[in-house]
């Protein structure tokens, strides 16, 4: 008999950041997994990603081996590093905390296209739009 996929973990760790510290340890910890092993692959394959946030997917087998995909990072984060400000608007409908123009929505929507249900990138703008107004930033031309 093969491996038998036990439980999917979804959590999200600082690129080439990650320690065996919370959210890490807590989440794979009951599971018995080595969670040493884990950060270190994780750390190896996010090196370029440094600092910034991405999800995970874990998936745990019954001989505690496991294996992980790499999501790309939320929009908001891609949102706020393109904005150049550290965090959005409390009231987004009257504060606007930063711009964005078009080309970086484009940018952002071709990152995140293969995470979106969006059936074109001219869609997927649109997607990264709304949550950029959500956040409080303009959209310029």
């Amino acid at each position: 008999m093969g491996k038998q996929l036990v439980v999917e973990i979804k959590v999200q760790v600082t690129g080439g950041q990650a320690t065996p510290a919370p959210p890490v340890g807590t989440a794979l910890g009951p599971h018995g997994v080595n969670i040493g092993q884990f950060v270190q692959q994780f750390n190896d394959q996010t090196r370029d990603l440094m600092g910034t946030t991405v999800p995970v997917v874990i998936s745990v087998y019954n001989d505690r081996s496991f294996d992980f995909v790499l999501k790309s990072p939320p929009a908001a984060v891609l949102l706020k590093k393109a904005a150049g400000i550290a965090k959005g608007a409390s009231n987004p409908l009257l504060n606007k905390v930063g711009t964005v123009t078009l080309s970086q929505l484009e940018e952002i929507a071709k990152v995140k296209y293969a995470d979106l249900n969006s059936s074109s990138v001219e869609q997927a703008v649109k997607v990264i739009a709304g949550t950029a107004r959500s956040m409080g930033l303009e959209v310029v031309d």
